[in-house]
């Protein structure tokens, strides 16, 4: 754990909502120099070279990592970095979070935001995206999401790693009378380069720490590196093997209290009554809190805090959501996406005109449901109000969100919050919600000066969450004589994350603005038709919804590959030789395609029942293609027999961690397509834990086969580009094999059998 104290409040800026992100923030720290940033927590005799490295006299380096570890393996990703300029081995150092400050700023993730910046594919090279940059800065939002990691701070620790090398070296230089460049670094040791003299970083720390970081200092040569681009041990693996790692739920402080919660099944429900006299008798009772959406019991231990709330008598006002259910959602879209009011995200030539003068137009509707994030580790923060100060442990996904909702909650000064960040089980994009954290500190208020630990049951967290939004597409397309396609309608309908994610923390803010996550995989392929239109028609509910893994990715890359496909099959044509015909000058799409046929065997024939299906998708900076193989029996009895990967996501840091990114995203993406749906009944969610809501298993998990084809692009992410790819080359497969196309998901509402 990190302990992250805020300094004073800069300002806070409400405007620009959008996007992949939140161009809304809270601009935090003082006027401590970025270099400065880590003096603050020094301890045991540590020295900060800078904002990134800590060492003490014994030589044990420290390094600062401002991004959440949820299992994506950032601890060693950007550990390698530092170790690699700073000449040790990646084992030899240990991370920790960062503190609050503007220096850890995810630049690229407010460089993303914009519809107009283009972040992915122009790096910096468009004005939208130099000016996003430039607020990203000013800002300071520390946030991990939108698999930015590796890209926003891969220059920044990199250079810290150099920087502290080259202050050791002068120091030594100092203490022997010789000129820095006569020093060298290696294995935690500056020697002089005829081997005369050597020092430890241990012994050269003190002295290092009083020069100025100096500025503009080369980097290695790729020649000369040693861990860039070789697999390397996760640091964090050890600890969580053991027992010793410390997530949100393994909080324990002296005289710490505990919460359960009781919610208002029906979104927007509010609490008219309780009686707390029904179960103030009950072992370990401390007290019932009521907020707005629920009434909390704290008792001395979770068990008693949970039987205890389970058993208050609480009445709630359902209001308007009522009568919502999953029927009346999809017809709302149904009504909407027939409607003037889309907005046009790509428009290319004239689709809508070809459309109407061509004698063969090919239609399709595809659906895909609510999900929910389900972690495995449910909702939680505890929480210690004093009376004008707050503290809170919470395993979160933007410490500046955490702090300002503090600050705001407990209504104390900014500098009197400290946040506490832990290990994260799980985040996929649930954990930069501030709603438990609320409802935490709220409950704390009542029990001021001790800790009070908030858990979510797995029902509260089904339930309760944020969703992935459900949607609906609906396509129409030509072609011409040549197969190829002429014009190309999609039209989208869905609630807007960003629209949901900001109302919820700025009610007052104006949201109506453009919405990449609904467009995006959808508005970008990279498939070229000379006539192109994609439209996304607004469709609010009483829903919420949030960043899911891929977010709009996740449901548009279904979408978009299952209806290739269908033309393709359309046209007689194999489907991967129709997508190579429409990918025109994109040498590294066609790449990535090209080496998933040759390693998947996708020319190599299959008995009866079995069935190959392809997607190709890029997602956050990073192109993957999958191939997948199913053996479907004649009573629909499925199995996901292999999937085959190939992802391009530019230079490789660590590829073990690539792989195992590509994996895990592969599996979060089968057990949606598999089995995911939160299904709306009365207003509320029909399933409550994981009997209703399942996932992949060992027993009916693919063999994985990952392969990586960098072609010399940008820098692209790893953490969410595996996850769109997997339904629709699973849907596809599915065809494949037995002529059934899959036009909804999950597929169980389909009647397969997994």
């Amino acid at each position: 754990m990190a302990i992250m104290k805020l300094t004073r409040r800069k300002f806070l800026i409400a405007g620009g909502l959008v996007g992949g992100g939140l161009a809304v923030a809270y601009s935090l720290g003082d006027d401590v120099p970025g270099d400065k940033a880590l003096v603050a927590t020094t301890e045991n005799g540590q020295f900060a070279l800078n904002a990134w490295v800590k060492i003490n006299k014994q030589g044990d380096i420290s390094v600062a990592i401002p991004q959440a570890e949820m299992g994506q393996g950032v601890y060693t990703s950007l550990c390698m970095l530092v170790a690699e300029e700073l000449e040790v081995d990646v084992a030899s150092v240990t991370p920790e979070p960062a503190p609050v400050h503007p220096v850890y700023a995810n630049v690229v993730a407010i460089m993303d935001s914009l519809p107009f910046s283009d972040g992915h594919h122009s790096g910096e090279a468009t004005a939208g995206a130099w000016a996003m940059k430039q607020v990203g800065g000013v800002l300071g939002v520390q946030a991990t999401g939108g698999s930015t990691s590796v890209r926003n701070f891969w220059g920044p620790m990199q250079q810290a790693g150099a920087t502290a090398r080259e202050m050791l070296k002068q120091a030594a230089a100092n203490q022997w009378n010789v000129r820095a460049d006569e020093c060298i670094a290696e294995g935690g040791t500056i020697k002089l380069k005829n081997g005369s003299k050597s020092a430890t970083y241990g012994e050269l720390v003190e002295q290092a720490s009083t020069q100025e970081v100096p500025q503009d200092i080369k980097l290695k040569s790729a020649g000369a590196r040693r861990i860039i681009g070789k697999s390397q041990e996760r640091l964090d693996i050890p600890a969580k093997v053991t027992g010793q790692a410390g997530f949100g739920v393994d909080v324990t402080l002296p005289n710490m209290a505990f919460a359960a919660v009781k919610l208002a099944p029906v979104f927007g429900g509010t609490v008219t009554g309780w009686d707390e006299d029904a179960v103030k008798d009950m072992p370990g009772f401390i007290r019932a809190v009521k907020f707005e959406t629920g009434v909390a019991v704290i008792a001395d231990s979770f068990w008693r805090a949970k039987s205890a709330v389970e058993a208050l008598p609480v009445t709630f006002d359902s209001g308007d959501a009522v009568h919502l259910s999953t029927k009346s959602i999809f017809a709302l879209f149904e009504n909407n996406i027939e409607s003037d009011d889309g907005r046009s995200y790509s428009d290319e030539g004239d689709a809508k005109a070809e459309l109407s003068a061509a004698s063969d137009v090919h239609t399709a509707t595809y659906k895909a449901p609510f999900l929910a994030h389900a972690c495995m580790e449910p909702m939680n923060c505890t929480a210690k109000v004093g009376e004008n100060d707050v503290e809170v442990w919470v395993p979160n996904q933007t410490s500046t969100l955490m702090s300002w909702i503090a600050e705001q909650t407990a209504d104390v000064p900014a500098e009197n919050v400290t946040i506490h960040n832990t290990f994260l089980g799980g985040g996929f994009g649930r954990r930069l919600e501030t709603d438990f954290v609320v409802m935490a500190i709220t409950i704390a208020k009542e029990l001021k000066g001790r800790p009070v630990k908030l858990v979510w049951t797995r029902e509260n967290d089904i339930q309760h969450d944020m969703y992935r939004p459900a949607a609906l597409s609906k396509f129409s397309a030509s072609l011409n004589e040549n197969g190829s396609v002429a014009a190309w309608h999609n039209r989208v309908a869905s609630p807007s994350v960003t629209r949901s994610f900001v109302n919820r923390l700025i009610p007052w803010a104006n949201t109506d603005m453009p919405d990449n996550t609904t467009a995006e995989g959808a508005a970008d392929i990279p498939y070229q038709f000379t006539n192109k239109l994609m439209e996304h028609f607004p469709s609010p509910t009483a829903i919420p919804v949030g960043y899911w893994r891929s977010v709009g990715h996740s449901y548009n890359a279904f979408f978009t590959e299952s209806f290739m496909d269908e033309l393709a099959w359309a046209k007689k044509t194999d489907p991967v030789a129709f997508r190579m015909n429409h990918l025109a000058n994109h040498t590294d799409f066609k790449k990535v395609l090209k080496k998933l046929a040759e390693v998947s065997d996708w020319n190599s024939p299959l008995p009866k029942g079995r069935g190959r299906g392809v997607a190709l998708h890029e997602s956050f900076g990073s192109i993957v293609g999958q191939v997948v193989e199913v053996t479907v029996g004649a009573d629909k009895e499925l199995s996901v027999d292999k999937v085959t990967c190939v992802v391009d996501c530019g230079e490789v840091l660590n590829p073990d961690g690539l792989i195992s990114q590509m994996e895990s995203g592969i599996i979060f993406g089968l057990s949606a397509a598999l089995f995911g749906e939160i299904t709306i009944e009365n207003g509320q969610v029909a399933e409550d834990n994981f009997p209703s809501y399942d996932m992949v298993r060992l027993e009916n998990c693919p063999e994985i086969s990952v392969h990586i084809a960098a072609s010399g692009r940008p820098l692209g992410g790893g953490g969410e580009p595996a996850t769109p790819p997997i339904a629709p080359a699973l849907t596809n497969a599915i065809f494949a094999a037995n002529n059934d196309r899959i036009r909804e998901l999950p597929l169980q509402k389909s009647g397969y059998v997994i």
